[in-house]
């Protein structure tokens, strides 16, 4: 019995490791207090952790580590560890045999002190100066965040080291610039960030080599500036187009990263479908419309009205719009979707007679001018012309604009229809009876009477005679005395000399001789 006693204990003290201050050892925790860890490292007695070394680490999944025997037995007769202090051993261990002056090293940045940061790395901290961080200008707070790192001094008498961000960037880009030549192939998709923009185009960072993405395919969809699809600073995925090594040209496709949705787009919209789209650009010739992401339609302005001729596009519409279209083109090779918003509404044209009947009066309001006529868009919707001759019976007419003002409403005798020109002919004068007959009458040719001076002009005086009835006195037939010395609203004694009621004329003479004195008076 004493022989079996004496066999079990032994065991019991060959299986006590020896441990000695100053080592590394592996661990397990047994318990833990809100102030210690209690650990078994395999000796007569339990390991002591101060709670505190184990910040931001989660015990419950923490199963075999390593600690640093601070000291064998302290006055209750447990040990000392560390579990901090084993973490920067072997950080040093790994460091010293590892790296060297020169290398890269994965880092985190732990906290901002004089002069620079902590970066730790392995577990241990080594410094890293503001003028090597490459974090300049940098308010956000960028503690635990992981960087790569040069290695500038490595002291493993004095323990520590001196580390540089600013040269990590430098072989970082010419380690990605390499991997990047070696790697690159016709077709492949690679993501980067838009550097710059011009006219042209967008240059794209890949990590270290520089792409160009030409305007041209950077959308399916015409655009007319970059800008319209990238920004600067935006992180995109674009294909590899071409490429040359010995120049150090890459050219890159955005567009080629999704399909070409022009194929068979005469097939998904043929002519004669009615189509709904979102209004994504307006130009004086038309307005853009989106059917699809890539696809766009133009609606020219001939092909939004049957009868408007002076339309304000940006009045009428505006970006954003949906609208329901026709389409009426379709140009694959072009990309070219051309759509129609007119021929959604039957033409009013096929059965004008409906609409208007010759001498009917019809409202209208003006809307433009053209050479010796104006437009008029009439209450029932269709394009009236007015020509000068027929606006006033008794004023001459050279420009509309002097006697019809855009936007004003007017009352209008339909004269004729033009289908050919798709014009209602129109007149205002035709609204009274043709004054001429009673003019004529009343103011035979001799008759001499007194008029207001109402416009002077280089070739003679025009003379009012009464309410919208004027002529004119030629400058032969005026005294240059006389005229020089005239004033509009002056009184001017005039003789009728020729009346035109075709041309809407009157001439006058000033030159009146006086009756002869009777000899028997």
């Amino acid at each position: 019995m004493n022989n079996f006693s004496a066999e079990l204990q032994n065991a019991y003290y060959e299986s006590i490791r020896e441990l000695k201050g100053g080592e590394i050892v592996k661990a397990k925790i047994i318990s833990i207090t809100p102030k210690e860890v209690i650990v078994d490292v395999g000796y007569k007695s339990e390991g002591i952790i101060s709670r505190e070394e184990f910040e931001d680490i989660d015990l419950d999944n923490l199963e075999e580590f390593d600690v640093y025997v601070e000291n064998v037995e302290d006055e209750e007769g447990k040990i000392i560890l560390s579990f901090k202090r084993a973490k920067e051993l072997k950080g040093w261990q790994t460091l010293a045999n590892d790296y060297k002056e020169g290398d890269l090293v994965e880092g985190t940045i732990s906290r901002r002190v004089k002069g620079g940061y902590m970066v730790e790395v392995f577990g241990v901290e080594g410094f890293l100066p503001q003028s090597l961080s490459g974090l300049r200008n940098i308010r956000e707070e960028i503690s635990g965040e992981k960087f790569y790192f040069q290695i500038v001094k490595l002291s493993r008498a004095k323990g520590n080291f001196i580390l540089s961000r600013k040269d990590a960037i430098r072989m970082e880009r010419e380690i990605s610039r390499k991997k990047i030549w070696e790697e690159i192939e016709t077709g492949k998709l690679m993501k980067g960030r838009v550097k710059s923009i011009t006219n042209f185009g967008a240059f794209i960072d890949l990590g270290g080599v520089d792409g160009l993405l030409h305007i041209g395919d950077m959308s399916w969809k015409k655009i007319t500036h970059p800008s319209e699809i990238v920004a600067v600073g935006d992180e995109i995925q674009v294909m590899v187009l071409g490429f040359d090594r010995e120049k150090g040209k890459i050219s890159l496709g955005l567009k080629q990263t999704t399909p070409d949705p022009w194929k068979e787009i005469d097939r998904k919209y043929p002519v004669g479908s009615v189509v709904k789209g979102r209004i994504t650009n307006i130009q004086n010739y038309g307005v853009f419309v989106e059917l699809e992401k890539g696809i766009e339609g133009l609606v020219h302005i001939s092909e939004i009205s049957w009868t408007k001729r002076f339309i304000n596009l940006q009045e009428m519409f505006a970006i954003g719009d949906v609208v329901e279209t026709k389409v009426i083109g379709v140009d694959p090779e072009e990309k070219k979707v051309s759509l129609s918003i007119k021929q959604m509404e039957k033409d009013p044209w096929e059965d004008v007679e409906n609409l208007v009947a010759i001498d009917s009066v019809l409202k209208g309001v003006v809307s433009g001018y053209g050479d010796g006529c104006g437009y008029i868009e009439l209450e029932n919707g269709l394009e009236g012309i007015i020509y000068n001759e027929d606006i006033s019976w008794t004023k001459r007419v050279n420009r509309t604009q002097e006697m019809l003002k855009r936007g004003t409403s007017t009352r209008f005798k339909v004269l004729g229809i033009d289908r050919d020109q798709r014009r209602v002919i129109i007149g205002i004068k035709q609204l009274s009876d043709d004054p001429w007959p009673q003019i004529l009458e009343k103011y035979p040719v001799g008759t001499v009477l007194e008029g207001e001076v109402v416009k002077i002009t280089n070739f003679g005086v025009f003379v009012k005679i009464e309410e919208n009835l004027e002529g004119l006195v030629f400058s032969g037939e005026i005294e240059k005395e006389i005229m020089n010395t005239l004033k509009v609203k002056d009184k001017l004694k005039v003789k009728i000399i020729k009346i035109d009621p075709r041309a809407a004329k009157i001439g006058f003479s000033a030159k009146i001789d006086e009756p002869p004195l009777d000899s028997g008076a």
